[in-house]
């Protein structure tokens, strides 16, 4: 009767438990230590939400004649990246003509899932304005179809990259899309 252990599947035991045992003390195993960040950010007044993006932002008036609008974009749960996120600030008379008007690009150029980007306009004002929009568009990659609803296997050609613009009408209003 012969007790032994076989040496081929014994040394290669050995040798991935001291190859493992190694990586840990040098800390390869051990996850990168980034602060989390609280959702929904706090500090921020006024909200929106599309299916892709959250947007977070406080108006201020540094100077009389000047309009500051910084925040933050959010991708808080779709999969596919968001891309190419202006954000634009339009002075509106009450006429519903536009008098003034500044554009910022998102330092960012693809935001991920959980992943932000902050933003910041500043609008130097005509004088004459009733209201601000804020206007925001993005590239999103969109399959184009619902694949809850039966239907054929294909049903056509569909655009991957789209263009979406949202509007945000009275964006420093006191009393509209603010946080709650």
């Amino acid at each position: 009767m012969q007790t032994g252990v076989r040496p081929f599947p014994f040394a290669l035991i050995v040798t991935i438990g001291v190859a493992l045992a190694g990586c840990a003390a040098d800390g390869s195993f051990s996850a990168p230590a980034t602060q989390a960040r609280p959702y929904p950010p706090p500090g921020y007044s006024h909200t929106i939400q599309t299916s892709a993006v959250v947007l977070y932002w406080n108006c201020a008036r540094p100077e009389p004649n000047v309009v500051e609008v910084s925040g933050l974009a959010f991708n808080p749960w779709q999969s596919q990246p968001v891309r190419d996120l202006e954000i634009e600030l339009v002075g509106v008379d009450g006429r519903d003509r536009t008098v003034s008007e500044t554009t910022a690009v998102a330092p960012d150029a693809q935001l991920h899932t959980n992943q932000s980007t902050p933003f910041q306009l500043q609008l130097r004002t005509a004088g004459s304005e009733s209201r601000l929009d804020l206007y925001y568009r993005y590239k999103f990659q969109d399959g184009g179809r619902d694949w809850i609803v039966a239907g054929p296997g294909w049903d056509g050609p569909i655009l991957l990259a789209q263009q979406v613009q949202f509007r945000v009408r009275d964006a420093c209003s006191e009393s509209q899309h603010r946080v709650r």
